[in-house]
């Protein structure tokens, strides 16, 4: 509820973007139910969300949906490729190498702001989505905790120029006595992760 008070205060959204996984569709819609009335909310709980599988998580192949301890000894090839630190790993079973996440992240953001030039986007997306698009933006892995419902604010210029505005922002959150820095280790139980550009 209280992401959803603070981006119904942002002015002129032109769009709302989000993952078409139905497990983040069904939990965004029940975190907005509450706010309806709201200006934005209205908008999204009536499914006014452009729903694009390019926002999808990373697939992870053979070992998605196990437990990282588990998929080791389930699925020992696929898990070292998925540990790999060479990032043009794929993981077997049809799961994407980190390098085929950030083509696909960055081009997907790309192709969302080209549609929207000028324009603010709320695109709601999952946290390995989010790491390839602040590599992008910072020509830098980024290796700490994606905090649910962080609001992470990118700004793309027309000369390509990517610059990170806001990053893990939880400051919605201070009511509810949770850590406010994107960058420590708190874990909050929330929901989505937007990101605005």
């Amino acid at each position: 509820m209280k992401l959803a008070e603070r981006l119904s205060r942002l002015p002129e959204i032109s769009a709302i973007y989000s993952s078409d996984l139905k497990r983040l569709l069904k939990l965004l819609r029940r975190l907005l139910q509450p706010v309806a009335s709201l200006r934005l909310i209205t908008y999204l709980v009536v499914d006014g969300v452009i729903k694009d599988p390019d926002l999808r998580e990373r697939h992870l192949g053979d070992v998605q949906g196990l437990l990282f301890r588990e998929a080791a000894k389930v699925c020992p090839q696929a898990y070292r490729a998925f540990s790999s630190r060479w990032t043009d790993q794929v993981i077997p079973g049809g799961g994407e190498s980190s390098d085929q996440l950030y083509h696909r992240a960055t081009s997907s953001l790309q192709r969302i702001c080209q549609r929207h030039t000028g324009k603010r986007v709320v695109v709601v997306t999952h946290g390995g989505f989010i790491r390839a698009l602040y590599g992008r933006a910072c020509s830098r892995r980024f290796r700490g905790i994606i905090l649910n419902t962080s609001v992470n604010i990118f700004q793309i210029s027309g000369d390509d120029v990517w610059t990170i505005k806001a990053w893990g922002d939880i400051d919605h959150l201070n009511q509810t006595g949770h850590s406010m820095s994107g960058f420590g280790v708190s874990k909050t139980p929330s929901v989505v992760s937007p990101v605005l550009t």
